[in-house]
């Protein structure tokens, strides 16, 4: 699996978006090439540039689970797009 972080700034956590009920969600790619996609869509929007990095499966997912942290796993059959603030 891939996420993304701003570059320079890894350790301050990844990206994630604000849902419906308000809750920050963590993408979680299946594809390298899909979190690289998604990085040129958001670097297109004024984004800083964004690093991706690969995570192991089972580690991110643990500790998802374990935080409480709210997640949701980019297939390459979605199709996801920034959102707009």
């Amino acid at each position: 699996m891939f996420i993304l972080t701003i570059l320079g700034k890894e350790k301050e956590g990844a990206y994630s978006v604000i849902d419906e009920d308000g809750d920050k969600v963590l993408y979680l790619f299946e594809e390298e090439d899909d979190a690289v996609r998604y990085a040129m869509m958001l670097e297109e929007d004024e984004y800083p540039e964004m690093h991706v990095i690969e995570i192991e499966d089972e580690v991110m997912l643990k500790t998802c689970d374990l935080y409480d942290y709210r997640y949701t796993i980019i297939t390459p059959d979605d199709i996801v797009i920034p959102p707009k603030y």
